[in-house]
């Protein structure tokens, strides 16, 4: 769960959430003095990318086979005469490496080493060690600030299957799921952390599921963990060209201990609980066109058929709680069943961190492309992934064990399972 207002806040911080640089134009080297004057420094490595020169990061990378990507993704790189070949290096790679997670997750290709296939870690450590790479580069043609980003930015998308987004079309009678992940996060607190939202993203993506209305092809991407890049529209842009074409939508990411959740309700308020680069923000949700914004999103999703069915071995709930200022009042109040007219938002059912906000932006954006009606979506909440009880300990613990690979596959089963019984609930 996603932290919360001040009275439900303190057990639950610790399990929060789950979660644009433009191209430049122009795919020519920056040969003029001004852009000879424009070329940056060597950037230092972000706080999150950081954390790679620990231990278990490279533990997980070598397990996994995953330790080969940064090192030939710097031979690439390093390869490149000019900042479009540069571009054309951090795409095709960027894809490659959203591709191997993928296959590996569903038992295509070498596992790469002893890690259990549905580990989602891989994808994220690897992702990092390329994007400092990326950070750190001092190509001979000179790469200005803007230029660097800007590679940054393409290889997170295309690595996150942001870019890979292909639902068939013309296929009669073939339903379309867009579903999301994020990921892994808290990693001060433990290092070792994955997150089964991303690893259920990695399963599911390109599958189709028997469902009660018939088949259904899902489609996948993973988003960070940073409030930067919610800020810069990374929900929108990644969504917005979707939401037309799919027949449902919902965005995951992790709760609660030992239960999912289905969040009748999302508020529009960020309560500043530290993202992966440790940096808090508090305030209303920034998006475009504020002076519309409403305070509150709901979910369209079938969530009564949700909870009433048997989808796995955790219990399924229908979350309607709240944290609102009621219209007058000058705290916040908790609401059981959701909240009252006129409210301000301090924490939606999925609370108030970055798993509420792609839930409220998703669901904005759906009812600002006018499908309320029309497009079921909105957000799940997995269980807490857990590591087995002689393993809790970061510093003396190993990066993986049978009952944390257990949990994973379990939440991972239930995922599918629950987006199976969305479709199967959906009227049309």
């Amino acid at each position: 769960m996603a932290p919360r207002s001040p009275r439900v806040r303190a057990g639950l911080l610790g399990l929060a959430l789950a979660a644009c640089l433009s191209v430049p134009t122009s795919a020519t080297a920056a040969t003029s003095p001004a852009a000879a004057a424009d070329a940056s420094s060597v950037a230092a490595p972000t706080v999150e990318e950081l954390r790679l020169d620990r231990a278990a990061p490279r533990e997980i990378l070598a397990a996994s086979g995953f330790d080969t990507v940064t090192p030939e993704f710097a031979r690439l790189l390093g390869a490149a005469r000019s900042y479009a070949q540069a571009r054309r290096v951090v795409v095709r790679e960027g894809a490659a490496l959203w591709r191997r997670a993928v296959d590996r997750a569903q038992g295509r290709g070498p596992a790469g080493g002893e890690l259990s296939r549905d580990d989602d870690r891989p994808l994220y450590w690897a992702r990092l060690g390329m994007s400092r790479e990326v950070r750190e580069w001092e190509p001979g043609f000179g790469l200005s600030e803007g230029r660097r980003a800007a590679l940054i930015g393409d290889l997170e998308r295309a690595s996150r299957g942001q870019t890979d987004i292909r639902h068939p079309r013309g296929a009669t009678g073939l339903k379309r799921v867009l579903v999301t992940g994020f990921d892994p996060f808290t990693l001060d607190r433990d290092v070792r952390i994955s997150n089964p939202s991303g690893a259920s993203a990695l399963a599911l993506d390109g599958t189709v599921i028997e469902t009660a209305r018939g088949p259904a092809r899902v489609e996948t991407a993973v988003f960070p963990v940073r409030w930067r890049d919610f800020a810069e529209g990374t929900v929108e842009r990644a969504l917005r060209p979707y939401l037309r074409q799919v027949d449902l939508f919902t965005t995951v990411s992790q709760g609660r201990v030992g239960r999912f959740d289905v969040e009748r309700t999302n508020g529009a308020w960020r309560g500043g609980f530290p993202d992966n680069e440790n940096v808090s923000r508090t305030g209303t949700v920034p998006v475009a066109d504020p002076a519309s914004q409403p305070q509150w999103t709901t979910t369209t999703l079938p969530y009564r058929e949700i909870v009433a069915a048997d989808t796995g071995r955790f219990p399924v709930y229908d979350n309607t709680s709240v944290t609102e200022i009621p219209v007058g009042g000058t705290g916040p109040v908790v609401r059981p069943d959701g909240p009252t007219a006129g409210s301000s938002a301090r924490a939606g059912g999925g609370g108030d961190y970055l798993s509420n906000e792609i839930a409220y932006r998703a669901t904005l954006l759906r009812d600002r492309l006018g499908l309320r009606e029309a497009l079921p979506g909105g957000h799940v909440h997995t269980p807490v992934l857990q590591f087995g009880a002689g393993n809790t300990d970061p510093a003396t613990g190993t990066v993986t064990d049978p009952e944390f690979v257990r949990n994973r596959l379990d939440i991972i089963a239930q995922v599918r399972a629950i987006v199976a019984v969305a479709v199967s609930g959906t009227a049309g």
